[in-house]
């Protein structure tokens, strides 16, 4: 991997006599756009921002502001390879000193958190500065889950969103995405989503999580859980399995982060009806048996079938057999146990029962947040489970 210093080398002296922050702005409505060129212009001076927007007629519209061409912009909900590719080649042509990327529906960022992202990676204090955002308790479920769990526990990283979609980067963290990505559109496949929590713990890289405040997420192009979640578990699977070399070396786990009381468990509908979801769970539990006996060692199984029995508030999946379940999911990934498509399908239902279990907890009056912390300290105290099955496969075949 290149240096930063050889992104200075490659840019001429013209191109380096602005050294600023570069802002990529996202496909926005012109109201939104509006919005958050009047934040930016608060946060920051005119003078060290270059905004690359989509809109073309924004530079007409603000003539006192350097604003360029935002030549790849697409309406995605997600960062993708091609954004982080795109990103750096404009930081070398512009000779930006570092790069903020917001995301769709940015106009709902406060002021602070777009601050807060810019001056982090403006003032060389971090190479990713990763948003942090405050949620309906309903919300990113699937991130909650399975994302934040698995990258603390592997990639000791405390970032609570691995696919943030606002960032910070510094040149060599755009560098670093940047041939990451590079990898996916040399093979047509632009749209994949990248790690950066991932490659900035294994570049060794410095991380800064940014309090970013209440923030409306973008829907998903195709807002289907059968598609959502199994392109991004197994884009994470198919990421761990590269750095496989990184993470099974012994380093300090992150300390669990004291949620301070934000009082969403009492926004939680504690009547809310779970039924669907545990009914998928059972119907899956009967359906498939010869695909989870495929993957699930004799343990797991005999509690999902503690779990198949339970009824109402006592469906409650153990934080410890959740991990071991997403652990043996990705370890099956690696080994190609069965069809991909078919492996990630057949863990749907089993995230449905998770759902399901977290709103029970939270409707006993448990703070959705620290809930989801005991979760991904669960995978952590079980991250022995997954390097002994990694290295040793053979020996938990079911």
């Amino acid at each position: 991997m290149a240096t930063t210093n050889s992104i200075s080398d490659t840019t001429s002296p013209s191109e380096r006599a602005w050294s600023g922050l570069l802002i990529l702005l996202a496909a926005l409505p012109t109201e939104q756009q509006e919005d958050v060129i009047g934040k930016l212009t608060s946060a920051f001076s005119r003078e060290e921002i270059l905004i690359a927007a989509a809109d073309p007629l924004v530079a007409e519209a603000h003539s006192e502001l350097r604003i360029i061409d935002n030549p790849l912009v697409k309406a995605s909900w997600m960062l993708t390879a091609a954004d982080f590719v795109n990103s750096h080649q404009l930081a070398q042509k512009n000779g930006a000193r570092g790069i903020l990327m917001l995301g769709p529906e940015a106009g709902s960022l406060e002021l602070s958190a777009l601050r807060g992202l810019g001056d982090a990676v403006k003032a060389n204090s971090t190479d990713l500065a990763i948003a942090r955002y405050d949620l309906p308790p309903r919300a990113g479920l699937v991130n909650s889950a399975i994302l934040y769990p698995l990258s603390r526990a592997l990639f000791a990283s405390q970032a609570r969103f691995p696919l943030a979609i606002d960032l910070g980067l510094s040149l060599r963290m755009a560098e670093r995405l940047a041939g990451a990505g590079q990898r996916f559109t040399s093979k047509n496949q632009s749209d994949m989503p990248l790690w950066p929590v991932n490659e900035a713990a294994v570049a060794g890289f410095s991380i800064t999580e940014i309090d970013a405040g209440s923030r409306v997420l973008p829907h998903p192009t195709e807002p289907d859980l059968n598609t959502i979640l199994p392109n991004l578990t197994g884009s994470l699977f198919a990421d761990i399995e590269v750095k496989a070399a990184f993470w099974q070396r012994a380093r300090q786990a992150p300390q669990t982060r004291n949620s301070p009381p934000n009082g969403q468990s009492e926004a939680v509908d504690s009547t809310a009806d779970i039924a669907p979801m545990v009914q998928a769970f059972r119907l899956a539990y009967t359906n498939l048996q010869e695909i989870w006996s495929l993957v699930l060692p004799p343990n797991t199984l005999l509690g999902l079938k503690r779990l198949s029995l339970a009824d109402g508030a006592a469906f409650r999946i153990p934080e410890g057999l959740w991990a071991r379940i997403v652990y043996d999911f990705a370890l099956a990934h690696r080994l190609r146990t069965i069809n991909r498509g078919h492996l990630l399908g057949a863990l749907i239902p089993l995230y449905l029962a998770w759902v399901a279990s977290h709103i029970n907890v939270v409707a006993g009056g448990v703070d959705p947040e620290r809930h989801i912390e005991t979760v991904a300290a669960a995978f952590e105290t079980e991250k022995p489970y997954i390097l002994a099955r990694w290295r040793w496969p053979d020996r938990f075949n079911p």
